[in-house]
C-alpha cells in the first residue's frame, strides 16, 4: 500500500505536513486511551502534532498487509498493521497501528494498541497534557 509507506516515511520523519494528504476528511482514530474515537482530519492531525512532540525513540519493526471488516456486515477494508517501539517519558512502549483505507486509499480508520498497561497510563496523561497544552481539549 502506497499510502501506508507514505503514513510510515512522515511519521518516522516527523513530517506532520505530509500526512494531512493521506488522511480522509473524516478519519477516526481509535486512542487505546480514550474509549470515543477522535474524529476527523484536523482533530486527528492536532493529536499526531502531540504524539511526535512526545515520542522517543519511535520505530516501526515492518508491516502486515490484508483486509479487515469494518462495518460489521462483512464487508472487508485493505488495511495494514504497523508493529512499533516507542518511549514515552521514560517507559518504553510496544504497539501497532492499524490503518484502514478507503475506497481511494486514504486513511479513514485508525486504531492504536499498545502494551503494558503501565505504558498505557504514561501515553495518556502525556497526550492529555499535551493535547490541553495545544488548546485542543479544555483542560481539567
Amino acid at each position: 500500500m502506497e499510502t501506508a509507506e507514505r503514513f510510515r516515511a512522515a511519521v518516522e520523519k516527523r513530517e506532520l505536513a505530509a500526512l494531512e494528504e493521506l488522511f480522509t476528511e473524516d478519519i477516526r482514530f481509535y486512542s487505546p486511551v480514550k474509549f470515543t474515537p477522535f474524529e476527523g482530519r484536523p482533530m486527528v492531525l492536532g493529536l499526531f502534532g502531540v504524539l511526535l512532540r512526545i515520542f522517543e525513540d519511535f520505530r516501526y519493526l515492518g508491516s502486515l498487509a490484508g483486509t479487515v471488516e469494518t462495518t460489521g456486515d462483512g464487508a472487508e477494508a485493505p488495511s495494514v498493521v504497523l508493529p512499533f517501539r516507542v518511549t514515552v517519558n521514560g517507559r518504553e512502549i510496544h504497539g501497532i497501528d492499524l490503518l484502514q483505507f478507503d475506497e481511494a486509499g486514504l486513511i479513514k480508520e485508525f486504531t492504536v494498541m499498545v502494551r503494558p498497561q503501565s505504558a498505557v497510563h504514561a501515553l495518556g496523561e502525556a497526550v492529555l497534557a499535551g493535547l490541553v497544552a495545544d488548546g485542543l481539549v479544555p483542560g481539567a
